[in-house]
């Protein structure tokens, strides 16, 4: 039985307990969060100990896995601390927020106490169907990718978290925080690019916050080139769009749907109905596959699919985009 703990009791903490509580094989014991009342909810919820920071339940408690839940500036250092005593982590999006930071995560990889990351939408099954397609090699060569996310976040979102909106809490906007998964998918598909150029703006929250709205970038995948847009500044939260152009087809994802279009054949579309009704539905459903299969992967010691040489490739490529939109767009080579 792995005991777990949760740092963190905001709403993606939700989605995190609802799937440890279910998991045969796992028991959550504890969770800390600096809002004593939010871990307590959390707490009564579940049945568990709740502490007001993560060093004191640290010290109380003996767990084998920490869930990191907090705002993504605390996600390395909270990660160092657990690594120190032994303890398996795992942790939400983003890996780090800093060049700093990143070297710092990655010395932690000494295959001791093990580290996962939260990319879930790898094991969403309409992400699956593309990889399978593109491994196999029945698309063809790949001529382009495009990834868009057009999504709604107003300016309370910001002001009333305490941390969203600054570089020094959040790392970035748009980008680290709402489409990182829509990016890690494009690598996921494509591996790890060579280059990439882009722009980030703030074009509807003006003096509301210091992190972008808008992300544009042109990412140079060995002579393909991948298109990313993102933006909070739309209306609604659309279905996030993944395209590949290829030899023999073009594949279209949104969200649970598949399109397949080839030369002078019907339009082939494919839904894979989601069964997972945690957290938002822009989340996506790939929460509880991802979770279950870290505790899995521990129980049978063999290797997390999303471990940190895993999620390297999208973490260089993040930052890179940073790195090119401070330098004024300019190429910056991964």
């Amino acid at each position: 039985m792995q005991k777990a703990a949760i740092v963190g009791c905001g709403s993606i903490a939700a989605v995190h307990s609802a799937v440890l509580n279910d998991l045969s094989g796992v028991e959550l014991t504890a969770c800390a969060d600096i809002r004593p009342e939010r871990a307590e909810a959390m707490a009564k919820q579940y049945h568990l100990h709740a502490y007001p920071s993560l060093e004191a339940m640290l010290d109380a408690e003996q767990i084998d896995v920490l869930h990191i839940c907090t705002p993504h500036y605390l996600h390395v250092p909270m990660a160092a601390e657990a690594h120190r005593r032994g303890i398996h982590v795992f942790m939400e999006k983003p890996p780090a927020i800093s060049r700093q930071q990143q070297q710092a995560l990655f010395q932690l990889d000494d295959g001791g106490a093990r580290i996962g990351v939260c990319f879930q939408n790898r094991y969403i099954d309409a992400a699956k169907k593309l990889k399978s397609m593109l491994d196999s090699g029945e698309t063809g060569r790949v001529l382009g990718i495009r990834g868009f996310v057009t999504w709604y976040r107003d300016a309370p979102y910001y002001t009333e978290s305490g941390w969203r909106g600054k570089l020094e809490t959040e790392g970035g906007g748009a980008l680290i925080n709402q489409s990182v998964h829509t990016l890690d998918l494009m690598n996921h598909f494509l591996g790890r690019p060579d280059s990439v150029e882009a722009i980030c703006t703030n074009r509807h929250l003006k003096g509301v916050i210091e992190v972008e709205d808008t992300v544009d970038a042109l990412i140079d995948y060995h002579g393909i080139p991948g298109i990313f847009y993102a933006t909070t500044a739309f209306s609604v939260n659309s279905p996030v769009l993944i395209e590949l152009a290829c030899e023999k087809m073009t594949i279209r994802m949104e969200e649970t749907e598949v399109t397949i279009r080839r030369p002078g054949q019907p339009v082939e579309r494919i839904f894979y109905p989601s069964d997972c009704n945690l957290g938002k539905d822009y989340w996506g459903a790939g929460h509880y596959a991802c979770i279950e299969d870290y505790y899995r992967c521990l129980e049978e010691g063999c290797s997390f699919p999303n471990d940190l040489a895993s999620v390297r490739n999208t973490l260089d490529l993040m930052l890179s985009v940073y790195e090119s939109a401070t330098d004024g767009g300019k190429s910056v080579v991964l």
